[in-house]
């Protein structure tokens, strides 16, 4: 019974085909002022890529959540940068998005009633898969910028740059 350990308690595992490392990375988000399903349907898109098709797909898609998505992706890679792991060699083996709590408004009509008015929150959490070799760890950087589109109907509305 010893031997029999769950994935989050050992970050390092060795893969029984090859020589090298897989270490895991978890990035959470919590309190996100996104519906549920709308956070889903960008999550889902993601979840089994590879850290640049991710980022490539999140760039390219209109939607709000794709762009705090793709700033916890950078996050994640700020992470794996720090403990000197290369983000070119991970993957995305699990996504997730859940409910959190619901912020409860009421809005004021005529005659004294009032209306609900209820804001929803979501927390998202990622695991990296991340492929290391013990002798030699490879760094590159990526002189890039991600660009989030203006949508056509937003007047006024400035294009977001985020460096990679």
């Amino acid at each position: 019974m010893q031997n029999l350990k769950k994935v989050g308690d050992n970050p390092m595992r060795k893969n029984s085909n090859s020589d090298k490392e897989v270490k895991i990375l978890v990035v959470r988000h919590k309190y996100i002022s996104i519906s549920v399903s709308k956070a889903r349907r960008v999550i889902d898109q993601i979840r089994g890529r590879s850290y640049p098709e991710a980022l490539s797909l999140l760039s390219c898609m209109p939607y709000k959540a794709s762009y705090t998505i793709c700033k916890l992706l950078h996050s994640a890679a700020a992470n794996a940068d720090h403990i000197d792991l290369d983000t070119s060699n991970s993957y995305i083996s699990k996504a997730e998005v859940n409910r959190s709590t619901i912020v409860k408004k009421s809005r004021p009509r005529a005659k004294g009633y009032s209306y609900p008015i209820k804001r929803t929150m979501c927390h998202i959490k990622m695991v990296f898969m991340i492929h290391t070799n013990d002798s030699y760890i490879s760094k590159t950087k990526v002189n890039s910028t991600i660009v989030r589109k203006s949508r056509p109907h937003a007047q006024g509305a400035q294009r977001l740059s985020y460096p990679i």
